[in-house]
């Protein structure tokens, strides 16, 4: 009888393959409570590795982490009409605590907007005090109708900055600073996803926002999933708040805001990018465990040798981790650390001890190689970096084989049923834009034709990227 596989593969049935990624390699399960998720240890220590490299580049950009409270009074996002009207299906909205009716409701927060704009007022006095970059790790609380796991759920884990600025001008450059050099230089370098940066349509703004930028991913069934936005606020929630200043002159002026974030979908796309019938395929910048040392046999010294070679693999600056457990047998070990998408494997046995030799098995192409046991830890980061490289290399290629250059409207929705299109805006306008939603097809931002981030969307030459997304 043929083994069944351990996942479903993701030519039958996508979704259900994901599914089976989240429970096999142990990432995460279903909360207690609809739409809610447990990350487990494995996953979350990827998140840690996320919520490292973010934050590194966060704080490289200038902005400092606080934390805000996870409680809103309702009123302050009654204050902001637009920003209310786009969460208020999603809010969860606190009525009762400590045994009786509350005078004031409060709200979970869904987003820190309004909570952060009242403190910024309050501690922004002169232009001296221009500009303030605030970010905070914490959970946030958007009650979904539909969930799945990291890719939309009731609750989840993010970072959010929100900066004010003496200028339209300086609010503008860094909300594109933070979309370049903090969302966008993480998710190539360290993700190895070949995101596209471009601007919302009015339709796809953050509520309350005058101008939304975003990073798109290609998922690995064409999908498009939105990996980070970056959001200027223009002055809507300043005046709303008197978030204000006393410029040079002294003058009282009001200042321009920002506000950004990425969170655990983050995982999600993750997975969907890179994964394949195995399982993960974590690229080693990102993986907690960047090499696995699998004693084959305990026997003949391997238990020892294979100890002696995380050490020297740690020694190397490698995230290396030994398993030993040969009270498991070989092959189910090897298989779930597949699952786990570990970058590479070494094997230490006895007989190719008996060599002077391991053997070393690229995850991401399944290539097994011999090497020496003196010289293997040497050539190990060589090995990573390759993996790195490769990854992002076909993830580039797969995106860029199923985009489409289209003219019209009707191309366009053919080709958003495999990939993404790209089709000139003012072809397909708002209107057109309509018409592509009866289809469950978005625009997913609009773009240079070199694939920068324009200016305005009526900018000469502006293309629209199209597809279907999660």
């Amino acid at each position: 009888m043929a083994k069944a596989p351990v996942l479903t593969p993701q030519a039958d049935d996508f979704p259900r393959w994901y599914q089976d990624v989240l429970a096999k390699a142990e990432l995460a399960d279903n909360g207690p409570v609809r739409g809610t998720m447990v990350i487990r240890p494995y996953g979350y220590s990827l998140w840690e590795r996320m919520q490292a490299e973010v934050d590194a580049r966060i704080k490289d950009a200038g902005a400092e982490n606080a934390y805000f409270p996870l409680f809103i009074p309702e009123s302050y996002l009654t204050r902001e009409a637009e920003h209310v009207e786009g969460f208020s299906p999603e809010l969860a909205v606190v009525t009762h605590a400590g045994g009786k009716e509350l005078e004031e409701p409060v709200v979970v927060r869904p987003t820190s907007e309004t909570v952060i704009g009242e403190f910024m007022a309050k501690w922004i006095q002169s232009h001296r005090d221009l500009p303030l970059l605030l970010n905070q790790w914490a959970n946030v609380v958007r009650w979904e109708l539909r969930t799945r796991i990291f890719l939309r759920t009731s609750e989840f884990l993010w970072q959010e900055g929100h900066t004010a600025h003496a200028t339209q001008a300086d609010a503008a450059a860094y909300a594109v600073q933070i979309l370049h050099d903090v969302y966008r230089d993480f998710m190539v370098d360290v993700l190895a996803m070949p995101v596209l940066i471009g601007r919302k349509t009015r339709q796809e703004r953050f509520a309350g926002a005058i101008n939304t930028l975003a990073c798109e991913a290609m998922m690995g069934d064409g999908k498009a999933l939105q990996m980070g936005t970056s959001h200027e606020l223009g002055q809507n929630f300043a005046k709303v708040f008197d978030i204000a200043y006393q410029d040079a002159e002294g003058t009282q002026q009001t200042c321009w805001t920002t506000s950004w974030g990425v969170s655990t979908r983050m995982m999600g796309g993750l997975i969907m990018c890179h994964g394949d019938d195995a399982g993960l395929r974590i690229p080693p910048r990102l993986a907690s465990t960047q090499v696995v040392v699998l004693v084959i046999k305990d026997a003949d010294g391997a238990a020892e040798a294979a100890g002696r070679l995380v050490d020297e693999l740690r020694a190397a600056g490698v995230r290396a981790k030994l398993d030993a457990r040969t009270d498991t047998s070989f092959g189910r070990r090897a298989t779930d650390w597949e699952l786990k998408g570990v970058p590479v494997r070494i094997e230490v046995g006895p007989r190719d001890l008996a060599n002077g030799e391991v053997t070393v098995v690229r995850r991401d192409t399944g290539e097994k190689s011999q090497a020496t046991v003196d010289g293997v830890a040497a050539t190990i980061p060589g090995v990573l970096d390759a993996v790195q490289a490769d990854l992002l290399g076909a993830a580039t290629r797969r995106r860029d084989e199923r985009t489409a250059e289209v003219t019209t409207i009707d191309e366009a929705r053919e080709a958003a049923q495999v990939g993404f299109a790209r089709i000139p805006w003012a072809t397909l306008g708002e209107q057109g834009e309509a018409v592509l939603a009866q289809d469950a097809i978005t625009v997913r931002c609009l773009q240079t034709p070199d694939g920068q981030v324009p200016a305005s969307e009526d900018e000469p030459g502006v293309v629209a990227v199209v597809a279907r997304a999660y």
